[in-house]
């Protein structure tokens, strides 16, 4: 059922502002849900995937349509161009920013994402340092790994930085070098923590790992029919080169052979089902099902009214009321 005007996001003097989180894998239908649950409970959307922050990357990321952007009011989608980076101290600035607006018109928040370091870094109120990229540090820390291999830059960050490392996969070299550049610089690549201002739900969606795979293949498949390849075309006759983080993106860098005349255009998608299944396993490391502070829910045997209906009670009747303090990560009642 659909609420009658702005929800009341306050429960009395200094209690904690709501804020609903949808996280899982991807393809499982976050997007959809989001927006369900949006309309029925006077909320916006609030971007937590890295890959909506650049612009002309549409299809290629799944970005929501401009007809559902209409429907909902979204936050943080096409705030930058893609030879510019967002990194995680700017998103926690724009995302706290967003968030605090929506309550201040009586809104609800709604974070919605598949980027696991930049959702676990608002929901625990993560401070990184906010340290600008240094190319030439950067070009130097590449070329080590370049030369040395990637293992030899992660033992450097374990020594630096363990918390840091611990958080990092050691084959993700971009993620490994910018930690670096952050530690060498601001002295640690972490960060400390002030528990955020909120009381927050984190619903995840999941689903039987073959129909999540069967689903991010058709996704896939609808993709190229919708222009993918002249999109990234369009990118790269821009000016948009291969080395830039962003298109460093999954359903992007896959298609650098293809471009280069080295590989055929079902080999590129294949290497992308491939990387996809990856991916998604590499969420669930962030977005664990063991996880108390997640309530998860199965994509494809859960109604969005049920879900709905459970993200109403933790509300409470006019408003949120339940008396959780403003550091928990709340779990939904009697799920």
């Amino acid at each position: 059922m659909a609420t009658s005007g702005p929800m009341s996001t306050t429960a009395g003097s200094g209690s904690p502002r709501p804020l609903l989180v949808i996280v899982g894998p991807t393809a499982v239908g976050k997007t959809a849900l989001s927006l369900y649950l949006a309309e029925h409970l006077s909320g916006e959307i609030v971007s937590a995937d890295s890959r909506l922050f650049y612009r002309g990357m549409d299809i290629g990321t799944a970005k929501p349509t401009p007809e559902e952007r209409a429907r909902i009011p979204h936050h943080l989608i096409d705030i930058a161009d893609p030879d510019e980076t967002v990194g995680l101290a700017m998103f926690l600035r724009l995302a706290r920013a967003a968030i605090a607006d929506i309550h201040a018109r009586g809104r609800l928040p709604v974070a919605v994402g598949g980027t696991g370091q930049y959702v676990r870094a608002l929901v625990e109120g993560w401070t990184p340092p906010a340290v600008p990229p240094d190319p030439a540090l950067r070009a130097e820390l590449e070329e080590q790994a370049r030369r040395e291999g990637p293992q030899t830059l992660y033992s450097r960050l374990v020594a630096l930085d363990p918390d840091a490392a611990a958080r990092i996969d050691p084959r993700n070299v971009r993620r490994v070098v910018r930690a670096l550049e952050v530690a060498l610089r601001a002295g640690s690549a972490e960060r400390g923590r002030t528990p955020p201002p909120y009381a927050i739900l984190q619903i995840g969606l999941t689903m039987d790992r073959a129909a999540l795979y069967a689903r991010a293949d058709a996704r896939l498949e609808e993709m190229v029919r919708a222009g993918l390849v002249e999109e990234i075309r369009g990118l790269l006759e821009k000016g948009y080169g291969w080395d830039l983080p962003a298109m460093s993106a999954l359903g992007y860098i896959q298609f650098r052979p293809y471009f280069e005349g080295r590989a055929t255009l079902e080999e590129v998608l294949a290497q992308i089902r491939r990387d996809t299944r990856r991916f998604i396993r590499h969420q669930y490391n962030w977005f664990r099902l063991s996880d108390p502070r997640i309530c998860w829910f199965d994509g494809a045997r859960t109604s969005p009214e049920e879900i709905l209906a459970s993200v109403q009670d933790w509300l409470g009747e006019g408003g949120l009321s339940i008396p959780y303090a403003s550091t928990q990560t709340v779990p939904l009642r009697g799920r």
